[in-house]
């Protein structure tokens, strides 16, 4: 078979090799889409509340990538969530000295 199909053969031995990685790294990957969401809210927050940089600057200052499905700044209440590959992370602002931390749970998008 390697013989007679030899690019049939490399990319199937690559694609179980690409397979092995990722079931090796299972942990790692599925926790890639909380991390887009929480790194987009907590920069966001720390750029809006703690820098006291302007919206628009902020928003250009944590675009990544891969794009947010949903983003929700409540400036009432200091705290920013964001969605991105389907996991929702929120991060408000504390106070001058801490700055603005990942909340446990995340506050609903409408």
């Amino acid at each position: 078979m390697i013989k007679r199909r030899p690019f049939l053969s490399a990319f199937l031995l690559l694609l179980l090799g690409l397979a092995l990685l990722a079931w090796s790294n299972r942990v790692h990957l599925a926790a890639f889409p909380g991390i887009v969401g929480a790194y987009s809210a907590k920069e966001y927050c720390s750029c809006r509340y703690v820098a006291g940089a302007p919206a628009d600057y902020c928003v250009g200052y944590v675009k990544q990538y891969v794009p947010l499905s949903d983003f929700l700044d409540d400036e009432a209440h200091k705290r920013v969530t964001a969605r991105g590959l389907g996991s929702s992370q929120t991060a408000a602002w504390i106070s001058p000295r801490e700055g603005c931390q990942l909340q446990p749970q995340a506050d609903p998008l409408p």
